[in-house]
């Protein structure tokens, strides 16, 4: 738990607490001044949890990151032998497919530079 959440919530008692007897004294100075503190102990209350609220999903995303790192290794082995897998139930698609991506990639190195664009003159 923060520290602002604690310090607001006991401004926020505080404030309460002022205003009461503010309120029963008929004092409107002092029942307006209650009112104040609490508003501020009641922001600072917000401002604590919102601290707490990024501070925990900074933990929950570092931790998710943690795992992955982890498993990296173990889901790259797994999808390495799902492909090899495939490749011996289908042989010839798989040269197939093999043969269309270096089709596409001869095609994408061997197309020529491209020019820029003219450049147009006016002399007015």
């Amino acid at each position: 738990m923060d520290k602002d959440r604690i310090v607001g919530s006991a401004k926020e008692f505080a404030g309460r607490a002022e205003g009461a007897v503010g309120d029963l004294t008929g004092d409107a100075q002092t029942e307006a001044s209650g009112k104040v503190r609490e508003a501020a102990g009641t922001v600072q209350n917000l401002y604590g949890q919102a601290k707490d609220a990024v501070r925990d999903a900074g933990e929950t995303a570092a931790g998710y990151a943690k795992d992955a790192y982890a498993n990296s290794g173990d889901t790259f082995r797994d999808g390495t032998q799902a492909i090899a897998r495939k490749v011996q139930d289908n042989p010839l698609g798989s040269l197939l497919v093999a043969g269309a991506i270096g089709f596409a990639l001869a095609l994408l190195m061997s197309r020529p530079a491209r020019r820029p664009p003219p450049r147009w003159r006016y002399y007015g």
